[in-house]
């Protein structure tokens, strides 16, 4: 279907009251849902409209004229009311148009003019047809004979900005006399909501999932770190929720209030209730309050919890009809209360490179681009300033008022310059709204106030937790956290008080909880640690730094093992940590750095993480501090030597495997000695040295075979096998590859039994087998896959080419060629000079069967293969030529 582009007038429909009648006759209903969606889906198609969504019993339709709307709203109206349904049932049905311009992503609409027409269909009725005051003035002159458009005045919609002139099409055939619509204006609504004035974005889920747990609920408290939004969202819930509310919404700000004692008066306040002889104010509220149906709204309870605690359990006790929401940081901790945890709003992951295409599916994107246009009128999102844009949402957490605070900014600095100033975000982000409340002014500001409210201990652990990076274990921060002034058995209760106090955010996954802080609340608490906490900082780093490379040096074994994949996930988890532990002990621990090092060897060149892999050990190795002969020194000259390879300079693996071998030799250590020999071979094979390869590899291997651990022979069997590769004895090394898969299964690491499979591939198709080269392959790219490294992934790929064009199934071999390049290329993964002939036999295999344009069909398709696609495809056995 090709949706209209451009300015279009929309027109969305639901059903009035249809969660009653489901509940009341589920039967009919599904069969008059079935009948209602047809008689729609004509209506708009007959006037050439759009449906592009359904939800439900509501539709989402669009036009490219307003006329053509109103055809068809009318035309739907009539056939609803001549529809005759089951078992007496009828269907209501409520309609509005509204006309604006709209983003078409993934064949639906997104933008401004939606979300007004949503606000707008909300306060009409059953049978009523509502027009935006836009749409009005392009239908006016060509409305259906007999229609006319009444004019229902400006309507205060919730959570918009500014009031919308609505109009009311009236047609001779359809009914004309409705209620007064349920705007924030309608008088027959009580309520003190304030009017907005700005938008509203996102929070589709969130309200959903607040409004289901109040339907089941009479206290419902949203909790959340500071600036996350608890307060607007409970207005927007209270705006939803007010029709069913016979008495009422009534708001009560508490954020002013110092003084608990005063919470009783500010609510007798709001409601109007005056005090009485003989009774206390509380007293005076209940009585006002025991017969009304009514929904009251705690703003900012965090600092006065106790007081509302007992006013909320007081009213809820005595006052049957009455619901209460609350917003505070903690949750009021009373019976019957569900507590709500409000999230940051939706961010980008800059990893990820987003374009402008992408960006609008964020909430925090929509949030930073609506307030910044609001400051500046010229603002637009581009595909050059849209990376920094991810980057400013992705670093401030999507947190709403610090986004707001940023897109402040760029009345003077442009986007990409307040990226760069985030690194000091609590001098940059200042300047809020003059009639905000001064905790919402500045970002400092908003987090001293949550930091002001806790207790010593509190203060003390949070400014300790600020050590880690990217979150923790319970163990962990017992660990670390622990000391004079907190015990390792507090650490767990205070922690937890954080946590119900929304400044530690907390992560379920597998059955582990994880605990970490939002970034900026950690920059908030390192800087107290550092300039008010000094001392203890000095501790606190250094046990942060022993914790994790006693873990590094746990998990290092298993590497090599049947459990890899897990712990090298629990090490990607915790990669950050041990990356702020070896930053730390480089100028203050530099053994610790150098164990680090030498236990992170083998994740490094797992992950395919080559240049860090490199880089970091480098660092390490030239502080003078470091003894020189020692395991930690050889193992990480060894990962020196990997990454280096894995990077492809080899002009520069001669030094570290060089060292590396020297050192391993004045070390009482035949394990590391033997590695040390293998990377020295590999070495010498690289520099085109193939005599001393040889002689160095039949050393390793002999030194191997000795010593018979399992992964070290299986490793010493590959390096010798493509030794002989080189050496142009390709039966010779087809032998070795094949007795190293036994060792090589017996100690479970899936790099070497996936690479030892793949080589074996290539020599069997080398040999003409494509079958058995086709099943070593996909085995290869099965393992390799849920590594995550890219150079075993790109092996399995190509190879499955060859067979492919072994096979005659050219376009096959194109495409996965093409996917091939494009890893290469986004990886930087350059083609060894010595398996140039091996790709350039595939390539051809690729190319004889198809003409010039069709293959670079085929190449482009494979190009755009993400990386994915590009294995899925692969793994696909019964992919064939079209």
């Amino acid at each position: 279907m090709n949706l209209p582009t451009g300015t279009l007038t929309f027109l969305f429909t639901d059903i009035e009251g249809s969660t009653g009648l489901w509940e009341e006759k589920p039967d009919a209903m599904q069969t008059a849902l079935a009948r209602h969606d047809t008689l729609l889906q004509e209506a708009i198609e007959s006037h050439d409209g759009y449906v592009f969504k359904t939800m439900g019993d509501a539709i989402c339709a669009a036009f490219a004229t307003a006329p053509d709307a109103v055809m068809a709203a009318v035309g739907a109206q009539r056939a609803l009311l001549l529809q005759e349904w089951e078992e007496g049932l009828k269907l209501s049905v409520r309609m509005a148009l509204y006309t604006g311009a709209a983003e078409l992503r993934n064949n639906d609409y997104f933008g401004q003019p939606l979300n007004r027409l949503a606000r707008l269909l909300k306060i009409g009725h059953g049978g009523q047809v509502l027009i935006s005051e836009g749409t009005s003035a392009l239908v006016r002159d060509f409305l259906p004979p007999g229609a006319t458009l009444r004019d229902l005045n400006a309507q205060r919609l919730r959570d918009l900005s500014r009031p919308e002139h609505v109009y009311q099409l009236d047609h001779p055939d359809l009914p004309s006399d409705f209620p007064r619509l349920q705007s924030l204006d309608n008088p027959n609504l009580s309520h003190n909501l304030p009017e907005q004035v700005t938008s509203f974005i996102g929070r589709d889920a969130e309200l959903a999932e607040t409004k289901s747990l109040f339907s089941k609920t009479r206290l419902l408290t949203l909790t959340g770190a500071g600036g996350a939004g608890k307060s607007r969202l409970s207005l927007h819930l209270a705006a939803d929720l007010l029709r069913k509310e016979t008495d009422g919404a009534w708001l009560v700000e508490l954020a002013p209030i110092t003084d608990a004692a005063l919470v009783p008066q500010i609510v007798a306040q709001v409601l109007e209730v005056h005090e009485e002889a003989g009774k206390t104010i509380l007293e005076s509220v209940t009585e006002h309050l025991k017969k009304k149906q009514m929904l009251l709204i705690l703003d900012n309870c965090e600092h006065l919890l106790s007081a509302c605690a007992h006013l909320a359990e007081t009213l809820l006790r005595h006052c049957p009809r009455l619901k209460i929401l609350a917003s505070s940081r903690e949750p009021l901790d009373i019976q019957g209360e569900t507590t709500y945890r409000v999230p940051s709003l939706s961010f980008p992951d800059p990893a990820f490179q987003p374009l402008l295409a992408s960006l609008d599916q964020y909430e925090a994107v929509r949030l930073f681009v609506d307030r910044a246009v609001a400051v500046l009128s010229a603002f637009t999102v581009t595909n050059e300033n849209a990376p920094a844009i991810a980057h400013i949402c992705h670093r401030l957490d999507g947190i709403p008022l610090a986004i707001e605070l940023a897109a402040a900014r760029v009345r003077s600095l442009s986007v990409q310059e307040i990226n760069e100033r985030l690194e000091d975000r609590f001098r940059l982000l200042t300047g809020g709204s003059r009639t905000a409340l001064p905790r919402q002014k500045t970002l400092r500001a908003l987090i001293d106030w949550s930091y002001d409210l806790l207790d010593d201990r509190e203060k003390l652990l949070l400014r300790c937790l600020s050590v880690f990076v990217g979150g923790w274990t319970v163990l962990a921060a017992e660990q670390v956290c622990s000391g004079d002034a907190l015990d390792a058995y507090d650490v767990l209760d205070v922690l937890m008080a954080l946590v119900n106090k929304s400044l530690v955010v907390t992560e379920v996954k597998d059955c582990k909880t994880r605990y970490r802080l939002l970034e900026t609340v950690r920059q908030y608490s390192l800087e107290k640690l550092r300039t008010e906490h000094e001392s203890r900082g000095e501790g606190l780093f250094r046990r942060h730094c022993e914790h994790f490379l006693a873990f590094a040096e746990q998990a290092e074994p298993h590497l090599r093992a049947e459990e890899q994949l897990e712990w090298l996930d629990v090490l990607d988890v915790e990669n950050d940590n041990l990356r702020a532990a070896q930053d730390w002990a480089l100028e203050f621990y530099p053994e610790a750095a150098l164990r680090i090092a030498g236990a992170l060897w083998w994740f490094w060149f797992l992950r395919g993480y080559w240049t860090e892999g490199r880089q970091r050990p480098l660092a390490v190795l030239s502080k003078a501090a470091v003894s020189e002969f020692t395991a930690a020194r050889v193992q990480a000259l060894n990962g020196v030597s990997l990454c280096t390879y894995g990077l492809g300079d080899y002009g520069a693996l001669q030094g570290p495997a060089t060292e590396a071998l020297r050192l391993a030799r004045g070390l009482d250590d035949p394990w590391l000695l033997s590695f040390a020999l293998q990377m020295s071979a590999v070495e010498a094979v690289c520099s085109f040295d193939l005599e001393r390869a040889g002689a160095v590899g039949a050393d390793c291997l002999a030194l191997a075979r000795a010593l018979g651990e399992q992964w070290l022979l299986s490793w010493a069997l590959f390096i010798s096998g493509n030794l002989q590769m080189a050496f142009g004895d390709f039966e010779g090394a087809y032998r070795l590859f094949t007795e190293g898969l036994r060792p090589a299964k017996a100690a479970g690491d899936r790099w070497v039994i996936g690479y030892l499979e793949g080589h074996l591939a290539e020599l069997e198709l080398l040999r003409g087998e494509d079958k058995q080269a086709e099943e070593h392959f996909t085995t290869c790219l099965l393992l390799v896959r849920d590594l995550g490294q890219p150079a075993g992934i790109i092996l399995g790929l190509q190879g499955l080419a060859g067979v492919a064009g072994v096979r005659g199934q050219c376009v096959r071999a194109a495409r996965l060629l093409g996917a091939v390049e494009a890893l290469r290329e986004a990886f930087h993964y350059p083609l060894e000079a010595r398996a140039q002939p091996s790709y350039d036999f595939k390539l051809a295999g690729a190319r004889c069967g198809l003409d010039e344009e069709a293959f670079g069909v085929a190449w482009a398709e494979g190009r755009a293969m993400s990386l994915e696609q590009a294995v899925n495809y692969g793994l696909d056995q019964h992919t064939e030529d079209i």
